[in-house]
């Protein structure tokens, strides 16, 4: 019996002992809310392993159904989506067409500036047919409506029904019919999510995945190196060598939706940042003459900022969106960099001495942020406005670029920052940042700068209008070359993304620089 026994014993422990396959991804930028429905990057990126969409997105951004297992126009102003069957939450309880309902009229209410709150702005009547069905209405004709639920997450009514922050956070009202259960946020730390083992679909490979929160790089890709997470994203392009030479380690990289811009207020007639050489506010806002600000985009560099400031990390910007992505006109070019003409376009705005220019930007939002913040404020410089810069930490830049004067000017005349819109459409990008602010319908949500054009609205508005895919490209395209010649914004750079990534692990790049867990698995 003893012979047996331990003859057992020695069989078991020459067996391979089973082990929990825990992920862990370290992210640039913390999670700063656990509620779905207020949106910043990492915290929708977090979020959708936990909670899905009507439709979802591929990585280049293209829609595809999840819990919307069709959808079809029934008139102009009537759209009629069908469920997918057998969708379950994480208690256990059916999907029903009366959460989406209830999940949208959230999303349409929910309180502050940073909501989804553009993607239903048109939504005006829901009716939920059977539990399978849903019928949407909206005001005007909104042939994207389907495109832009890819931003709202579809939550249980009955856990979500009056949940605070508090109660998406401890689990209560974090029911979701992802992959993923919430498990727990601990604020500029990590969150913690676990395999959903009720989802539909295939099993995911990991246990437990820890998403931790490490802004600076260096740390970041030393994380990687010494096997203390798996995965890393935004890596800047000075780190893809040391990276590149561990065996252990590799780089992934891709192209994404997100611009770098100059964003100008060219709408006061008199901004606090712009002074003579005495110091003295200038009585007109030089802003608002487009020489000027055909001056400005002339003087940048944007092919050594991509190269130098960038380390090649990011792509010269002439437009809105990149090449394969939703908007992006083939026939505009990159502006050519030219200080003599620069200068010329300042003396015939009034301007021959230039002026004192005091600019904004983000110094933590991205690797090269600040640096290139510098180049540019050099740049203008050398063409005839003397820059100074005031970079900034995120979270101050996000309540300054917001901030309003006592007579309504905005705090920041000219200010740099990244932005992508979730939708992957250029035309939703325009709208949130050089469309008229309208909070009733929920556009220009980012315009800063309060930019408005009469004419850029009407583009705008016949390209939400047309339903034929190829139409509304072209009317997108027009809206664009508005931007573009008029200036409205000034787009600098397209950033690239890119991960850190352990052997044998391999993830799919995404345009929206999410690391998807889903997207991560073990090389066969």
């Amino acid at each position: 019996m003893r012979a047996l026994l331990l003859a057992t014993a020695a069989c078991l422990l020459a067996m391979p002992m089973a082990r929990a396959e825990n992920l862990r991804i370290a992210m640039k930028a913390a999670v700063d809310s656990s509620d779905p429905h207020l949106t910043f990057t990492p915290n929708r990126n977090v979020q959708l392993h936990v909670y899905e969409t009507l439709l979802t997105q591929d990585d280049r951004l293209i829609a595809r159904p999840q819990l919307a297992d069709s959808w079809r126009s029934l008139d102009p102003l009537t759209w009629e989506f069908k469920l997918r069957p057998g969708v379950r939450f994480h208690d256990g309880s059916p999907l029903t067409a009366a959460d989406v309902a209830f999940s949208i009229r959230r999303a349409q209410n929910a309180p502050g500036a940073r909501t989804y709150a553009a993607a239903v702005r048109n939504v005006t009547e829901m009716t939920v047919v059977d539990d399978l069905t849903l019928i949407v209405k909206t005001q005007v004709p909104t042939p994207l409506q389907p495109h832009f639920l890819v931003g709202i997450a579809i939550l249980s009514e009955r856990a979500a029904t009056d949940a605070t922050e508090a109660d998406f956070n401890g689990g209560r009202a974090a029911i979701g019919t992802g992959p993923y259960r919430w498990i727990k946020w601990t604020p500029q730390q990590n969150v913690v999510i676990e395999r959903s083992d009720t989802w539909r679909g295939a099993r995911e490979p990991w246990d437990r995945v820890t998403f931790s929160f490490i802004s600076n790089d260096s740390a970041r890709v030393a994380a990687l190196l010494s096997d203390d997470v798996d995965v890393i994203d935004s890596v800047p392009s000075g780190l893809h060598a040391r990276i590149r030479a561990s065996d252990a380690t590799q780089l992934i990289s891709g192209d994404s939706i997100f611009t770098y811009y100059f964003y100008l207020d060219s709408m006061s007639a008199q901004i606090p940042n712009a002074t003579d050489a005495e110091g003295q506010i200038l009585p007109q806002n030089p802003l608002r003459d487009l020489r000027v600000r055909q001056a400005m985009t002339h003087a940048i560099n944007r092919v050594a900022l991509a190269e130098r400031a960038m380390e090649g990390g990011a792509s010269p910007a002439g437009q809105i969106a990149a090449a394969g992505f939703s908007g992006h006109d083939p026939s505009i070019p990159v502006p050519s960099y030219d200080p003599a003409l620069s200068r010329r376009l300042l003396a015939e705005a009034g301007y021959p001495q230039g002026f004192n220019l005091t600019i904004h930007c983000t110094l933590d939002r991205f690797a090269g942020d600040a640096r290139s913040c510098q180049a540019i404020a050099q740049m203008l410089t050398v063409a005839g406005i003397k820059t100074t810069i005031e970079a900034l930490p995120m979270p101050v830049y996000l309540r300054r670029s917001a901030n309003r004067l006592p007579d309504g000017v905005p705090e920041l005349s000219a200010h740099l920052a990244m932005f992508g819109s979730s939708s992957g459409l250029a035309s939703e990008a325009m709208t949130a940042l050089v469309r008229t602010p309208n909070a009733g319908s929920a556009q220009g949500g980012w315009n800063r700068t309060r930019y408005s054009n009469p004419e850029l609205d009407r583009l705008l508005s016949v390209a939400d209008a047309t339903f034929d895919d190829a139409a509304r490209e072209v009317a997108t395209q027009r809206a664009v070359r508005f931007v573009v010649e008029n200036d409205a914004l000034l787009p600098v750079f397209f950033m690239r993304a890119s991960w850190g990534v352990r052997k044998p692990l391999r993830l799919t790049p995404r345009g929206d620089q999410y690391t998807m867990a889903t997207d991560i698995r073990a090389a066969p």
